[in-house]
């Protein structure tokens, strides 16, 4: 008996993240939607909290994106990338949460400090001092001031770009734009984050460069 149950979770996880949407989409399979929520409840998560800036009301949207994912599954495309779907899913709820609280506000900012690309970067290195852990602590938090700050064009691709790993076209077919204007929104979101942290940076020491090439890179990839 649990051989046979090793052998069918074995089978699952070698299917692709669309054969595995085409099973729940066909037969209500819950294991197969058990597999996909797991895989991607993680990078939901992330990306609804940093799009509303508020930790359990992104879990909420995370949990209910996938909510949307089975409720819909009829109108799922099998010729598409079920991770493009999700993403459009779990960025049309935050949308409208944040549309509902009224809380956007257009930043006229017009230029771009590679310093601040580097600072992005920054908390995701690991630090072992405690004065050091400090001051990253207060980074982060006004990173997520500044990212809260963008209008929800910018910010929608600043996340699935620097955050998520999207790739341009990636973004581009989430969003459904061409990748020359997902490509002008990711250089004018980090202008506006740059005049945002401009003070913080400013008052930083000279950082390691690795980080702000690394971004200025990911501009062009």
């Amino acid at each position: 008996m649990m051989g046979k149950l090793k052998e069918s979770l074995a089978a699952l996880f070698a299917v692709s993240d669309e054969q595995a949407m085409r099973r729940v989409q066909m037969h209500d399979d819950e294991r197969a939607f058990a597999h996909l929520v797991k895989k991607w409840q993680g990078p939901v998560r992330r990306l609804c909290i940093r799009m509303l800036g508020d930790e359990h009301r992104g879990e909420d949207l995370a949990q209910e994106s996938f909510a949307r994912v089975f409720a819909q599954r009829k109108h799922y495309r099998p010729d598409g990338k079920f991770g493009t779907w999700l993403w459009r899913i779990a960025l049309n709820l935050c949308y409208d949460e944040l549309r509902r609280r009224q809380r956007w506000k257009q930043v006229s900012l017009d230029s771009t400090d590679s310093e601040t690309l580097g600072l992005l970067e920054s908390f995701a290195e690991p630090q072992i001092a405690p004065d050091q852990a400090l001051v990253n602590q207060e980074r982060a938090e006004l990173v997520r001031r500044a990212l809260l700050s963008l209008p929800e064009i910018y910010r929608a691709v600043l996340v699935l770009r620097h955050y998520e790993n999207l790739k341009f076209r990636e973004i581009a077919a989430v969003l459904g734009l061409p990748e020359g204007t997902v490509k002008s929104r990711m250089a004018e979101a980090l202008t506006q984050m740059s005049q945002l942290l401009k003070p913080k940076v400013a008052a930083e020491p000279p950082g390691p460069q690795k980080n702000s090439n690394r971004m200025k890179e990911s501009l062009i990839v």
